[in-house]
């Protein structure tokens, strides 16, 4: 089958190649990959700062896709041939609290991922992929949607009326807008971008705070909640602004800390985290189960991922080179 194959760091090293065509064992899926979408752990992997160190290579990269199954190893029941499914990044993440060894079991690294013609599945790692949804609006689902639903409902319990404020206009961020949204949250905006707020309004977010006009853009949002700040915010900057994100949220609040775009370090302010009172979680995407609910969510809300561009298979690279330079949405590549 044609794949692309990393075999080593940075992009130049992403190649066009052959690689054997798997072949399903018992309880696997063999998928024919239709589409797959990057996220920033994707372009992380390639520059080589998202733990290298298990990162095999060659590596076939990309955790977030979506196919049909086209053969199934002995005893599968969930699936059958014909079937459309998306990828699940913590592979053997079923359900309730994570493992401590989910990272070991992730597609795109150290697994072989979706940027190939053909991608092994186990059929209980496996989701259906929704019907409303081609493969490339599918694709986008397993980390990005997932990754804000699992913020949003698992961890935010987020009610109807409460405040909720998403950093950026990426992936993770455009899809926790639409869903706080069809949560009945009131939602706000960081960006640099006064487009990408504008478009974002038109999503539902009630507000928008550009971070470069205002560089303490914490005392903003602020003013935007009376003073008393957001009910949840999610943080995909990471680094120094972690202590604004604490700023920015109401006492008792919670944080989910997603990304790491401005940095994997931080120096924390202990005292405001601790008069405030705040609750600070990780987030690393979320079980299986939490996948099989959001998919139902999307389809009674009839919500519809926002991709910025597809790219053919062929270029991969350039779909990187998109990603790194910034997207509203989702940047895809359709592979079949």
């Amino acid at each position: 089958m044609k794949a692309w194959l990393l075999n080593d760091f940075g992009l130049d090293n992403l190649v066009m190649g052959e690689a054997a065509t798997p072949v399903p064992k018992a309880g696997e899926l063999l998928v024919k990959v239709g589409a797959v979408s990057l996220n920033f752990r994707d372009k992380a992997i390639v520059d080589g700062i998202y733990e290298p160190h298990l990162v095999p290579k060659p590596l076939i990269p990309v955790s977030d896709a979506a196919g049909t199954v086209v053969a199934v190893g002995e005893g599968v029941s969930r699936f059958a041939v014909g079937d459309r499914v998306n990828s699940h990044l913590y592979s053997r993440w079923l359900d309730g609290e994570p493992g401590p060894d989910e990272p070991a079991y992730c597609f795109g690294s150290p697994l072989p991922g979706g940027l190939a013609e053909y991608m092994i599945i186990h059929e209980q790692s496996a989701v259906r992929a929704p019907d409303n949804l081609s493969d490339e609006e599918a694709a986008t689902l397993p980390i990005a949607a997932l990754t804000a639903w699992y913020a949003l409902v698992d961890y935010g319990q987020v009610q109807p009326g409460q405040t909720v404020l998403v950093q950026g206009t990426g992936g993770v961020s455009v899809f926790a807008v639409q869903l706080a949204t069809a949560l009945g949250a009131r939602v706000i905006v960081t960006s640099s971008s006064d487009a990408n707020l504008q478009a974002v309004k038109k999503l539902g977010a009630v507000a928008g705070v550009n971070y470069k006009a205002f560089p303490r853009w914490e005392e903003e949002v602020l003013k935007l909640t009376d003073g008393k700040g957001v009910d949840l915010l999610l943080d995909v900057a990471g680094g120094e602004g972690l202590n604004q994100s604490i700023a920015a949220t109401k006492a008792a609040g919670r944080i989910a800390q997603i990304g790491f775009l401005t940095g994997q370090t931080t120096t924390l302010g202990l005292m405001p985290l601790i008069f405030r009172q705040t609750t600070l979680r990780g987030i690393a995407v979320a079980p299986r189960s939490s996948f099989d609910r959001m998919n139902a969510f999307l389809n009674a809300h009839a919500i519809r991922p926002v991709i910025d561009r597809v790219y053919p298979f062929d270029q991969a690279r350039e779909a990187y080179q998109h990603l790194a330079r910034g997207a509203f949405g989702k940047v895809v590549i359709k592979v079949a």
